[in-house]
């Protein structure tokens, strides 16, 4: 007897590029939501900014390439990109600033090197590094969380777009005078003045174990990457090795010698440590296939983080950690990848 089939492959995978580029921003939306109420709607703004660029730089690209823009332009994975790059920018960012890291990250880090599944380095993380080393000013003009005790009238919406698209706040309101170091930056600078890290801590931008603010971002972003890990979008083995690598760091330096090195708590709930886990580090295209090589390559991240905190001159390394390690995938999985049955290790 035969049976009518349809053209090979039969078998189809249950999920799409888009599918799953939709189930990343919808579990980044609780901690888009916790942004929003601690520093206000520049988080909205400046992933607004990055996606409209990002989508004229991927169209460009692809009419240059001469592939389907319909299909492509559709898949997500633009905002994903705007989405991961805006939360790493302060929430008044100008934005030219902005536009120029997504057409960096799209235009060069993407489709240079073929396009979505060819890039071997993280585009939002490259956007990133280059706004941080190109622009240094602009990135450190980071404002107060709004726990209740501002001592400014935190800017609105619309004071939030003019700002990005004219580079001025309302009359009697300059940027400089409501700019503030992150959490990251004052235990750098206090630790450089010889005070002790009980002494930094008790300042108003210190919560519990971090930053203010920053820890209940932080605690919502784990609960979107706990989705992620539940719903098989991706695997433990990188956030593992990332929170791994830099607790243990951090654990040990902390023990040694509590005055002068910030507890592991700190180092978790400040800056993009646990956004870095989930989201970041667990990219699938610039990171290694093997269960073994993610365990190294989340391990080598957490690692450099810490590093990178201690002893660099950038207070949070994440970005830098991400991009070392993206250089490092192919040795990992050379070494990292299972024998085959009958064959001797290479």
């Amino acid at each position: 007897m035969r049976f009518d089939t349809g053209p090979s492959p039969q078998w189809r995978a249950p999920g799409t590029v888009a599918a799953m580029m939709r189930t990343v921003v919808l579990a980044l939306v609780p901690a888009l939501l916790a942004h929003v109420w601690f520093y206000g709607a520049g988080i909205l703004v400046n992933a607004g900014i990055a996606l409209v660029a990002g989508l004229a730089t991927e169209a460009a690209c692809l009419r240059l390439t001469g592939k389907p823009v319909g299909r492509f332009l559709t898949d997500g994975s633009t905002l994903v990109t705007a989405v991961l790059y805006a939360f790493c920018l302060p929430p008044l960012c100008p934005w030219w600033v902005t536009v120029t890291g997504m057409v960096f990250a799209i235009g060069i880090v993407k489709h240079a090197y073929g396009g979505l599944g060819y890039t071997p380095f993280n585009p939002a993380m490259a956007a990133c590094a280059l706004v941080l080393v190109t622009f240094p000013a602009a990135m450190a003009r980071w404002t107060a969380p709004d726990i209740g005790d501002l001592d400014y009238a935190r800017p609105t919406v619309a004071a939030t777009i003019t700002y990005a698209l004219a580079g001025s706040l309302p009359a009697g309101t300059g940027v400089d005078a409501i700019a503030r170091p992150t959490t990251l930056a004052l235990a750098r600078e206090g630790l450089g003045l010889s005070r002790t890290m009980d002494e930094i801590q008790a300042g108003p931008a210190f919560g519990d174990f971090g930053g203010a603010g920053w820890e209940w971002i932080g605690n919502f972003t784990a609960i979107g990457g706990f989705a992620l890990l539940l719903l098989g979008v991706i695997r433990w083995h990188t956030p593992a090795g990332v929170l791994g690598g830099l607790l243990t760091c951090a654990t040990l330096a902390w023990l040694l010698d509590p005055d002068t090195h910030p507890s592991p708590g700190f180092h978790l709930f400040s800056g993009g440590a646990i956004l870095g886990a989930f989201f970041i580090a667990t990219d699938p295209v610039s990171s290694p296939a093997t269960a073994r090589g993610r365990l190294v390559y989340g391990a080598g991240i957490g690692v450099l983080t810490w590093l990178i905190r201690a002893f660099g001159s950038y207070p949070d390394g994440v970005a830098f950690a991400v991009l070392a390690m993206n250089m490092g995938v192919p040795l990992i999985e050379r070494y990292t990848r299972p024998r085959v049955y009958g064959r001797p290790r290479a």
